[in-house]
């Protein structure tokens, strides 16, 4: 597959249609079209439905778009630090988060990066821990900052000097937000909002001393940011960490931890052996030296 191919397939799947994508690309449609079925028969497979008024993707279709994407940008930041001179401290870094107070050490490096390297560029990616050691293991970021053990054999990690306490958020009036803290038995029969995140699933398990299947999930989520409207709307109880959303004494939720207490450790994590660029490079030393005068 030439790349050149993938960000014509790319175009047609953006735009729905081949005579729109043709015009964006500055080809003619038969070229394009051409183009397109030559990669149909490399793969051996259907990528896209044509209709009168729409083209749409199969199956397969949407996972190439999918990996297009994901080559074209490794190609980019390939491209990108190999072009730079020796004396030129530049380029991008990208970093992947969940959410997780541990973020504001990232900020802190960033900014203070970016003031003494102004060329320095930095890339947010937000996720569950999950998704960010999937984009860890794709190489779409250079760090992951994820809530609860990463895995020290896949990765070098740096642990941040923060600690988050799991609990439950609910509504000021449910009958539980009077209590000071949360026993397993608390989480029998109400309507639980969960998070979607098997490795934080199995610490409740542990916690509970009982398998996640017995509680009465209503509803799951990767972020807690949203999910928080669902408690607003009274549609259940969410299992999270602390210091995520606002609880102050004007607004509707609060939050009650749990007894005992379940504390999750955040930790930033690269992959072993990884070869850096200048730009990750002094991100990371960066980052040290943040931590260091904490």
């Amino acid at each position: 597959m030439e790349l050149r191919v993938l960000q014509y397939f790319l175009a047609v799947a953006r735009e729905e249609s081949i005579t729109r994508a043709a015009r964006v690309l500055h080809l003619s449609q038969p070229t394009l079209s051409r183009q397109l079925k030559d990669l149909e028969n490399e793969l051996g497979k259907t990528l896209m439905i044509r209709g009168n008024k729409k083209t749409t993707l199969t199956e397969e279709g949407r996972l190439l778009q999918k990996r297009a994407q994901e080559i074209l940008d490794l190609t980019y930041r390939a491209e990108s630090e190999l072009r730079q001179s020796d004396d030129f401290v530049g380029g991008d870094v990208w970093v992947g988060g969940g959410e997780t107070e541990g973020m504001r050490f990232i900020a802190r490096s960033a900014y203070s990066l970016q003031t003494d390297y102004p060329n320095i560029h930095i890339h947010l990616y937000s996720g569950n821990t999950a998704d960010v050691v999937e984009q860890l293991e794709k190489g779409l970021i250079d760090f992951g900052v994820g809530v609860g053990a990463i895995n020290l054999d896949r990765y070098n990690t740096i642990r941040l000097p923060v600690t988050h306490t799991a609990g439950l958020l609910m509504r000021k009036d449910s009958p539980l937000a009077s209590k000071k803290a949360i026993v397993p038995d608390d989480l029998r029969e109400i309507p639980i909002i969960a998070p979607r995140n098997e490795g934080v699933r199995h610490a409740y398990e542990k916690w509970m001393g009982q398998g996640f299947e017995t509680l009465n999930v209503v509803a799951s989520y990767n972020l807690i940011f949203n999910a928080a409207f669902l408690v607003e709307e009274g549609m259940g109880y969410a299992l999270c960490i602390d210091h995520l959303i606002n609880t102050s004494e004007n607004h509707s939720l609060c939050f009650v931890p749990y007894k005992p207490r379940m504390d999750f450790t955040v930790d930033v994590a690269w992959k072993k052996h990884q070869v850096f660029s200048r730009a990750s490079t002094k991100f990371l030393e960066r980052l040290q030296q943040e931590i260091k005068d904490r």
